[in-house]
């Protein structure tokens, strides 16, 4: 899977557009033509809670639209989100700029060659499937806020495909790192990466990270994706260790203060 230019791969970003929405899953999806519109009542996640435009061509009746998901945001007690992937029309990214919505965020989506990949001679963490577990440890390596916990727990309970849940604990301080991997079909998406502020620059994410990767390429994943912030400077130093390149980037945008 190489990373080549969205404009002449749009197939490639679809594909992972896909297995990222499988990998976290919100609570209601429905479609308004080729817009995804997705909401999790529980869980503040911008992934979760956001409009996905998904055909450069469809851009008919875009107030009306923008209006019906404003409407369904506000029943969630959201604000309208919307990302933009090299798959959403121009002319929308257009209108919302001369509407006076807001650019605020840009995320890297990154793969790499499993099989041309030489994992560094790391302590091997098996995964896990207590969701629970997981997420008690994530709280607490990322430090939100506990409250997110049955929230948490669903999105995880709702993945699909088959994931590892990888902790790594270090006595007494309890969990230090953490990630979750999501294998669907031969592409595994390295999801939730953290590792706890106290307990970085001692190799942890490269230990953890060549354990999801080690698993899913034993669990018959070809390449590997994720997703990561373009401010992230260690997260993407890390990333490129091991391989991974950019495949494309998305951008969140956001309405103007009323």
């Amino acid at each position: 899977m190489q990373a080549t230019s969205p404009a002449s791969n749009l197939p490639l970003v679809r594909r992972l557009e896909a297995v990222g929405f499988r990998a976290w899953p919100a609570a209601t999806v429905i479609y308004d033509g080729s817009w995804q519109v997705r909401l999790a009542g529980g869980h503040p996640s911008k992934r979760l809670n956001c409009v996905v435009p998904l055909d450069p061509s469809d851009c008919r009746d875009m107030d009306l639209r923008l209006e019906k998901a404003r409407k369904r945001f506000q029943s969630y007690g959201r604000p309208l989100l919307l990302r933009q992937t090299p798959l959403a029309s121009p002319q929308l990214i257009e209108h919302l700029a001369a509407e006076g919505w807001e650019r605020f965020e840009t995320v890297k989506v990154m793969t790499t060659e499993l099989g041309r990949l030489t994992l560094p001679d790391t302590i091997d963490h098996l995964p896990s499937h207590d969701i629970g577990r997981f997420v008690d440890a994530s709280l607490s390596v990322t430090g939100e806020d506990a409250g997110l916990k049955p929230a948490l727990a669903e999105v995880l309970s709702a993945i699909k495909p088959a994931s590892g849940l990888f902790v790594i604990e270090e006595p007494p301080h309890g969990p230090v790192a953490v990630a979750l991997c999501v294998q669907d079909n031969d592409l595994a998406g390295v999801m939730e990466l953290a590792v706890a502020a106290a307990f970085r620059q001692r190799g942890l994410g490269v230990e953890i990270l060549t354990s999801a990767l080690r698993w899913a390429r034993i669990s018959g994943a070809r390449a590997a994706w994720l997703q990561v912030l373009d401010s992230n400077t260690p997260a993407l130093a890390l990333y490129r260790k091991f391989g991974f390149r950019e495949a494309y980037e998305y951008h969140y945008w956001r309405e103007a203060q009323r």
